[in-house]
């Protein structure tokens, strides 16, 4: 029977652990390449192979990692030192709270998606989204799986400097400059972690997505507004205030028009079917409407000058484009987009790739299910890997 090792007091944030920065880097380099051996981990860190040898077996009695022959059952070719992530040993909640709706994901230790739900609710309150989430995570807890080690939350709004809480949308009043992750951690007795739906978008898909090849990119989230978030160096870049990313900021709204879905609803509502939200319209998006290449023809400039300035500005690897906007829908408007460069000497400047989102299920309430994983168990993986 394997022992556990000291999971974070309800006292304490998601920014704590027991954990060694030794150990977290070689389980966040797990959780983002897959299976390694021993050798390979010892040369990329620096660690001796006999340190190595000692920070598996360790990680390993705490049932944080599965090594050799119990790899993969019936499966060859993983050497016998080689060790991946053990997904049983915990699981993670995340939860997005949106215009309309909310949705929780659950996600495991190794970063897969495990269960998820979304309603839309009446209003969204304080009392109906924890009621919502009270009674989904019932089920979950219940359910004889790995224990939940924390619940991350992700919201439209930006932070307000020194002081707690978000300036939300006035959709989400109820939720203003409130503190979301003292209600959340009271309310379910479990470590939680708050942060904007841009940041834990762009973190989910650093983890889960266009991160397994882009080391640096500008994540642009739309939905019924329009935010993002930034990842350099594979780590989500916050600013001064955890406000960076909000590529909108830069449209002058009465010459720009804000590249959302809010603007295809109602251009949708013009040439075709009416819905009442944002979220009904992505649930029953058809590439067939009309009201898609109006749309292109609007956003198109707003969306090439907020490409043109990440790229300029960042100089990344990618601009993603996210959040609740469909694949079809992306793919057909990147082609669109539009880089402005001068070209010295007829030499163009090198420019990011763009591409539609890659990690699975809900942006937000996937990279809401990595914070508390990230902040409690994975550091940076570093560039030298």
């Amino acid at each position: 029977m394997t022992s556990r090792p000291p999971f974070i007091s309800i006292d304490e944030d998601c920014n704590s652990s027991s954990l060694t920065e030794s150990e977290r880097h070689v389980l966040a380099l797990l959780f983002r390449r897959g299976p390694q051996t021993q050798a390979y981990l010892a040369d990329g860190t620096g660690l001796t192979q006999q340190s190595m040898s000692r920070l598996f077996s360790k990680l390993e009695s705490w049932g944080m990692l599965v090594v050799g022959d119990k790899l993969a059952p019936g499966k060859r070719g993983y050497p016998s030192n080689a060790a991946a992530l053990n997904p049983r040993f915990a699981r993670s909640a995340g939860v997005a709270i949106m215009a309309d709706s909310v949705a929780l994901a659950v996600c495991d230790f190794a970063g897969a998606l495990v269960w998820e739900a979304s309603d839309r609710l009446p209003a969204m309150t304080v009392d109906n989204v924890l009621g919502w989430t009270g009674h989904k995570l019932a089920s979950i807890v219940g359910d004889g799986g790995p224990p939940l080690s924390g619940i991350g939350i992700g919201i439209a709004g930006s932070f307000i400097g020194e002081r707690t809480g978000f300036n939300t949308p006035f959709y989400l009043n109820d939720w203003a400059e409130r503190d979301v992750e003292a209600i959340f951690r009271k309310q379910f007795g479990l470590p939680a972690c708050a942060d904007n739906d841009g940041n834990v978008a762009a973190l989910g898909e650093a983890m889960l997505g266009v991160g397994h090849w882009a080391e640096n990119f500008a994540y642009l989230y739309i939905s019924a507004g329009v935010g993002g978030g930034v990842v350099l160096d594979g780590e989500v870049w916050r600013g001064r205030y955890g406000n960076a990313g909000e590529f909108a900021g830069g449209l002058a709204s009465n010459i720009h028009p804000f590249p959302n879905l809010e603007l295809l609803r109602q251009l949708t509502a013009r040439h075709g079917p009416t819905y009442e939200t944002v979220s009904e319209l992505v649930a029953n998006y058809d590439p067939a409407w009309p009201s898609i290449d109006i749309w292109i023809s609007r956003v198109r400039d707003s969306l090439s000058i907020i490409a043109s300035n990440a790229s300029a500005i960042l100089d990344v690897d990618a601009i993603v484009l996210g959040g609740l906007i469909p694949r079809n829908l992306a793919e057909r408007v990147i082609p669109a987009i539009e880089f402005f460069d001068q070209r010295r000497r007829m030499t163009p400047r090198p420019i990011a790739r763009i591409v539609p989102a890659e990690a699975p299920g809900n942006a937000t309430a996937i990279g809401a299910a990595m914070l508390p994983l990230k902040r409690a168990y994975l550091s940076k993986a570093k560039r030298s890997f």
